[in-house]
């Protein structure tokens, strides 16, 4: 249970990372409206190919530092 409440506390407190389109993989991605997450789930739109969706991919800086030492 313990490793379980440390997982929440880990992803509250994360410094926000870049977000990149799942389908081009361009940092030229945005929420498609400014009500996404008030009644709706979080959309985004990419500016390069055009991807309307919900899903995006994100950085993850600590992974990227432990591969580059491995």
């Amino acid at each position: 249970m313990g490793d379980f409440l440390d997982i929440f506390k880990n992803i509250k407190h994360r410094k926000p990372s870049g977000i990149f389109c799942p389908r081009c993989a361009s940092p030229k991605i945005h929420s498609l409206s400014s009500f996404d997450l008030w009644l709706t789930p979080q959309s985004y739109v990419c500016d390069e190919c055009g991807y309307k969706g919900l899903l995006v991919m994100e950085l993850d800086k600590n992974t990227d530092e432990k591969e580059e030492e491995t």
